[in-house]
């Protein structure tokens, strides 16, 4: 049973993927077992009836009426399913809480239907083919979920990437550690991290899982015959993310938009929406099918479109009817992560962001192969298009981000990153991002170790 403490670490935590509040009791009761349900067949997960949806404990009067009412409702779920039901007073008012453990006999069934949970939200699954694969997945749970075994969170976690997870997710700094990962429901039964969490926060996840990296491949012309570039990026997922993003960068073309900035850095434009690329990343990582340990999420860039493709293709709980308009992802532990740091706005509307996109960019909408490998193709702007819609630095005199930093380190070669944040008030991981993609483009270069080095401009 949660304690007081742990309950308020969870409000003060938000809604999520482990988490559904509720500001009262709904009319229909069924409603609240619905949620259970979809938390018995995913990761289980905690009910508070009492707090609003902006985390604000308002109270609940619950009477032995109501409170019977909920457990006859749980009792209708099928297999029997065993939920703690508990009275917490936080700030003097009293919160119904509701303990769902992830269930052990899945499916788990009520009224003749499955529900399921999709990122912070559950989904009931209506249609032969969806229940037909949930069935089929039934009896393995899924790969985010599995316990990993003998993995060290105090020597192989990255602890800036907590940290930076705590920011982004709104979670109080002070929150430690072991509560955050038991909150997010990181951890199995025995305490173990369980895959999705060592995918999303352990330094090398590729000492695990060998595939579970992002191979970025340039090639001349249009077929895959000449290779210019191949890199290949491991660590956490969401650094994974940073590392594919900066290599696109510095092989894109990019300008800036000058109209409207006034002070500060300008707006860069991307040949291909940045967003639009951001999107399919980050759906790649979330949703590839990581039992298949032959096959990467690749990057691929040729001179008339980027490709981006990952292992799974579309999940058959989604027809193709439904594409675009309703998520089922293999893995909602990592999908849960990233909603979290406010990377995954809608649940669903993936598609249809990245086809708004490239549409507002004047560029065709993406293309899409479903079968055994998931791809999502963009066609690039022809060179004519590109020198027309894009603005270049030497149409104005307003200082960039670039410029800053060539003006620092010529002025001191030994310049640290934190006076690079300083003076261009972006956080150490947008300078990171920022140096990367000048070493990318041959514009800076390292010379000697980190600490004892220096930068140099190259003149070319």
């Amino acid at each position: 049973m949660l304690t007081p403490s742990e309950i308020q670490l969870i409000i003060l935590s938000g809604e999520g993927y482990n988490a559904e509040f509720k500001v009262s009791i709904p009319s229909k009761v069924k409603e609240l077992t619905e949620e259970i349900c979809a938390f018995a067949n995913a990761a289980g997960g905690i009910l508070l009836i009492g707090v609003n949806d902006s985390n604000e404990v308002k109270g609940v009067s619950i009477d032995n009426a109501k409170r019977s009412a909920i457990q006859n409702s749980i009792g209708e779920i099928t297999p029997v399913l065993d939920c703690n039901i508990s009275t917490v007073e936080i700030n003097n008012k009293n919160i119904l809480v509701i303990e769902v453990p992830s269930g052990t006999n899945k499916p788990y069934v009520l009224s003749g239907a499955i529900y399921v949970r999709v990122g912070p939200n559950s989904q009931k699954l209506t249609t032969a083919e969806q229940m037909r694969d949930f069935f089929q997945q039934a009896d393995k749970i899924h790969f985010d979920e599995i316990p990993r075994k003998n993995f060290n969170p105090i020597e192989e976690i990255e602890s800036d990437l907590i940290e930076e997870f705590k920011r982004t997710a709104g979670i109080t700094s002070s929150i430690p550690n072991p509560q955050v990962y038991s909150n997010l429901q990181m951890l199995a039964k025995n305490g173990e991290f369980k895959n999705g969490a060592v995918l999303f926060f352990a330094k090398t996840p590729e000492k695990y899982f060998e595939a579970a990296t992002i191979r970025c491949v340039a090639f001349r012309g249009i077929t895959k015959r000449y290779i210019s570039d191949d890199k290949i990026f491991g660590g956490p997922l969401y650094y994974q993310y940073l590392k594919a993003m900066e290599w696109l960068s510095g092989k894109l073309n990019i300008s800036y938009d000058i109209e409207g900035q006034g002070a500060g850095p300008r707006k860069e434009i991307w040949e291909i929406p940045e967003n639009a690329l951001k999107e399919g990343l980050i759906n790649s990582l979330s949703h590839r099918d990581y039992y298949d340990k032959g096959a990467t999420i690749t990057v691929e860039l040729f001179d008339d479109r980027v490709e981006l493709t990952n292992p799974g293709g579309l999940v058959s709980a989604i027809n193709k009817t439904e594409f675009g308009k309703k998520s089922h992802s293999r893995n909602p532990l990592i999908f849960g992560l990233f909603t979290r740091m406010k990377m995954v706005e809608k649940i669903g509307s993936g598609i249809g962001r990245m086809e708004d996109l490239m549409i507002e960019a004047q560029l065709p909408k993406p293309k899409y192969n479903t079968q055994g490998m998931f791809t999502v193709i963009f066609i690039r702007p022809n060179k004519t298009a590109v020198v027309k819609q894009l603005k270049t630095v030497e149409e104005t005199v307003e200082e960039t981000v670039e410029e800053t930093i060539k003006k620092l380190i010529k002025n001191n070669p030994r310049v640290t990153a934190k006076e690079m944040m300083d003076a261009t008030k972006l956080s150490r991981r947008g300078i990171e991002y920022q140096i990367n993609r000048l070493k990318n483009v041959g514009i800076i270069v390292r010379i000697g170790s980190t600490k004892g080095g220096y930068w140099k401009i190259n003149k070319a």
